[in-house]
């Protein structure tokens, strides 16, 4: 058993928390401005602290954060890096910048705290069913130190070297994925509006090379009636395209796609259609 804190039990984070309880740890979590996953999490039999400075005497062999950017997770890190021991691990989900999780790990690094990034690939389902893809940056050392927590809720995961190069492999994959996503939009808002249906759509794209994790996560659900398939808000996605297009700015062509994706999603967001999943946008007028 490890005792084990969370920063960010949200749609990501409860499932992750979730499954670092499955593994018999005990788990020490703290509130965010969305109640309903502390809640349930709580009821899975996680331990609610009121404060940082409340981490420091629950003995952390590890300390989990997954919140929403750089500048958060940067700002959390000055605060708890003076709290916690030298022996707590810090394990970041972060999707960060190109250069935020060295940043993150410079904060740590001054009072000799071990720092791993790892952030995921997959949703809140793959999340709760513990099959994430891992993505890693670490020193050799602590990677290994790291690997017996990646278990818990990791199906397979890559170590890509030095903090860093994890964030980068994220941020691409991102690239893809967010790019996946607006095309399924684009192809249900379309056939949508074309009077096509929508099943049809669905069984002639999958046996096509259009087939994805995206057109999957989306439809299933659309089929149902149900626009909250993809679950990953719009704000969110117009956060990692303006993290990706910085990332690429020595590859303008790809630098460009990133701009017409993150531009399809500023727009929903200046609507007012920020905190609504990538899903949801293809039911909005």
């Amino acid at each position: 058993m490890k005792n084990i804190g969370f920063i960010g039990v949200g749609y990501m984070g409860y499932g992750i928390a979730k499954n670092i309880l499955k593994h018999k740890n005990k788990l020490f979590v703290i509130a965010n401005k969305n109640r309903k996953p502390i809640e349930k999490i709580i009821g899975d039999g996680a331990e609610e602290v009121k404060s940082f400075e409340d981490f420091s005497d629950k003995n952390l062999d590890a300390l989990f954060m997954c919140v929403t950017n750089t500048p958060i997770a940067k700002t959390i890190s000055e605060k708890i890096s003076a709290i916690l021991n030298n022996k707590t691990l810090i394990i970041d989900i972060t999707t960060h910048n190109k250069t935020g999780s060295i940043e993150t790990e410079a904060i740590f690094e001054k009072n000799n705290i071990k720092y791993v990034e790892c952030p995921v690939m997959g949703g809140p389902v793959q999340a709760e069913e513990g099959v994430l893809g891992g993505i890693v940056g670490a020193s050799d050392e602590n990677f290994k130190i790291a690997e017996p927590y990646f278990k818990f809720f990791c199906k397979e995961y890559f170590h890509f070297g030095t903090v860093g190069m994890g964030a980068k492999s994220k941020l691409l994959n991102n690239f893809l994925s967010l790019g996946n996503a607006a095309l399924v939009n684009h192809l249900a808002k379309s056939a949508k509006e074309m009077g096509l249906d929508l099943k049809k759509v669905f069984d002639v794209a999958k046996l096509g090379s259009g087939n994805s994790a995206a057109l999957n996560r989306v439809f299933d659900n659309l089929l149902k009636g149900d626009f909250t398939g993809f679950k990953f808000t719009a704000s969110n996605s117009v956060k990692d395209l303006t993290y990706i297009q910085d990332l690429l700015k020595d590859f303008p062509e790809a630098e460009k796609v990133a701009e017409v994706n993150k531009n399809y999603f500023q727009k929903a967001v200046d609507e007012g259609f920020g905190e609504n999943f990538i899903s949801e946008l293809i039911n909005k007028k």
